[in-house]
């Protein structure tokens, strides 16, 4: 190639990286590469694909690619790359199979690549069939291939696979420990996210903003706010810039762990702030009762030019609906879509069927529920307006609304228990009898409550009846006294919490020894005059534990906090935050 031609090949290229990320410009450069013959060239096709992908073209990146007479191993990663990359993870794998069917042995760019695409997809099978080519092509050790490989089992729901992988590495990097942790955490396991996080702080590997990030999410699983103030600390100690996705991790990790004055605090010193973390603070609000507050942040918002989403609009009503702001709801709800164009979604409908039945407004949530259209009747909905009538006592409604629930979801054992409860608060005995007897030949199983609490950083986990604690004998002693002296202060059981086949005393004892009553005493016995006990609960909190953990903060003068499925329940001197409605 001559001076002359090296000259036209580089004017092409300067053409084609001008055109940008625009489909359009892209177009006309293409066409411009058709009239100067140039559009053979495997490095102008190659950059024209990748930027045809990066805006978001597919199509056309396909059309493009079938004109390439002879692709090469540098195109081929080029495209299954930027196919990665920009989200169209099902041509990755497509133009990985055309790579092996045209003989071109993948490198380890192409592993990454393609591997992160199935895990964008959880494609196991696939996944699994391009970890057996790693292994062929002799790229089983290479430290970028194996950290893509726990990414992916991780996000496929397979972690304990990625741990495989990731406890046969020689050498980890900060990404294959980020990846196990992050794998972790997505899956649930936030006991086991926190353990590889310790095992790297062993091993002598510095915390990233990606670590603390995903630490902080397991953090909020667990609800230990000892263990997240902890975290806090080490972030400010390492010098880590505070960025808005770490930020933003704080404040949802603060309320989920009921502290919301540390999450205000955090979300007050950032100075910029995008969309994200506004929502985050206003959901922190709004778990804990803080409506009003809640309603403050969201006005504030938008004074600054900050335009909410979908998930903003989601975390203002269910702060409207825990705080009874009725009126302000039906405003925030008409602005989405006149307003923003945002149209209302499931989670939406759910919000204002639970604002309104919380509200006693059972009448007005039935007619919204009826006037959403069959594909918005999802069960979520229905669940929504069964607790409205189960809060307001009126059983025959509920009783309708509970069946109608079950034919959504038939396979889900909760919609029969809600269904049961239901017949019996009507009195409709016959009735909890099928129902237990469906769910018995469906092999169905409700499911089972327990709380934790955290005492001098160890987690103790707590179920109805629980007997497998050391201390059991003096947990039940001391709980039992404890409910004596709540009686003498006009404490009195909520029979309608129990199962409703037991009778009498059995009912009552059924109801003492319900799981975040165990672990109340528990924390009670365990820590000194003024500490806060913080529970976590995986279900709701039952009508009995709500009354009886209002008088045992009274009696014990100890403020008691209560994280149950759905939001916060700060319980001091008699009464709590949440003023009876949940």
């Amino acid at each position: 190639m001559d001076g002359k031609e090296r000259k036209i090949k580089s004017a092409e290229y300067e053409a084609v990286v001008s055109a940008g990320p625009h489909l359009r410009r892209l177009q006309q450069a293409h066409a411009h590469l058709v009239v100067t013959g140039c559009h053979r060239s495997r490095a102008l096709l190659t950059k024209l694909l990748t930027l045809s992908c990066a805006a978001g073209s597919i199509a056309y990146t396909r059309r493009l690619f079938r004109s390439v007479s002879d692709p090469d191993s540098f195109l081929f990663n080029s495209l299954i790359k930027a196919s990665s990359k920009f989200g169209f993870s099902l041509d990755a794998v497509l133009f990985y199979r055309r790579m092996l069917l045209s003989r071109i042995v993948p490198s380890t760019y192409t592993f990454t690549s393609v591997i992160k695409a199935c895990a964008d997809l959880s494609l196991l099978c696939i996944g699994t069939l391009v970890h057996s080519h790693v292994f062929v092509s002799g790229y089983a050790s290479d430290s970028f291939v194996q950290a893509a490989l726990i990414a992916f089992y991780a996000k496929s729901c397979t972690p304990r696979v990625a741990r495989k992988v990731f406890d046969e590495m020689p050498q980890r990097s900060i990404v294959a420990w980020n990846s196990m942790i992050s794998g972790y955490e997505q899956n649930g396991l936030a006991n086991e996210a926190v353990e590889v996080f310790n095992k790297m702080r062993e091993s002598r590997v510095e915390p990233d903003s990606a670590t603390f990030v995903s630490v902080l999410s397991a953090c909020s699983q667990l609800g230990s706010l000892d263990f997240g103030c902890w975290l806090h600390d080490c972030i400010v100690g390492s010098g880590i810039t505070m960025n808005v996705v770490l930020a933003t991790s704080l404040v949802n990790m603060f309320s989920r762990c009921g502290d919301v004055g540390r999450a205000r605090a955090v979300f007050y010193s950032m100075i910029e702030g995008n969309v994200v973390l506004w929502t985050a603070m206003i959901s922190g609000y709004g778990m804990h009762g803080y409506g009003v507050e809640a309603m403050e942040v969201f006005h504030r918002m938008k004074a600054r030019g900050v335009v909410p989403n979908s998930v903003t609009f989601v975390a203002v009503l269910s702060a409207c609906a825990h705080a009874g702001l009725i009126d302000e709801g039906r405003s925030v709800f008409a602005s989405m879509k006149q307003e923003y164009g945002v149209v209302p979604g499931v989670e939406h409908h759910v919000c204002m069927v639970d604002m309104f039945g919380r509200g006693g407004l059972l009448n007005e949530a039935y007619q919204f529920v009826k006037g959403l259209n069959s594909d918005e009747l999802v069960p979520a909905v229905w669940t929504a307006m069964l607790g409205a009538c189960k809060m307001h006592k009126n059983f025959d409604l509920g009783v309708e609304v509970a069946e109608n629930l079950i034919n959504a979801e038939p396979e889900n054992p909760g919609h029969y228990v809600l269904l049961s409860n239901m017949y019996a608060l009507a009195g409709r005995m016959d009735r909890v009898e099928s129902v237990r007897n469906v769910m018995i030949q469906r092999g169905l199983k409700k499911q089972v409550g327990y709380s934790t609490i955290d005492v001098d950083n160890r987690s103790y986990l707590f179920s109805m009846g629980d007997k497998s604690h050391p201390e059991t004998n003096e947990i039940y002693c001391f709980l039992d006294e404890l409910i004596w002296r709540c009686k003498d202060a006009g404490y009195a059981p909520v029979p309608e919490s129990a199962m409703h086949e037991l009778e009498g005393e059995e009912r009552e004892y059924a109801l003492r020894y319900h799981s975040e009553k165990l672990a109340v005493a528990f924390g009670l016995m365990k820590t000194g005059d003024g500490v806060t006990l913080r529970i976590v609960k995986n279900l709701r909190i039952c009508e009995d534990c709500h009354s009886a953990i209002k008088f045992i903060s009274a009696v014990m003068n100890r403020e008691i906090i209560v994280r149950d499925k759905l939001r916060f329940h700060h319980f001091r001197e008699g009464s709590c935050s949440c003023s009876d409605y949940w």
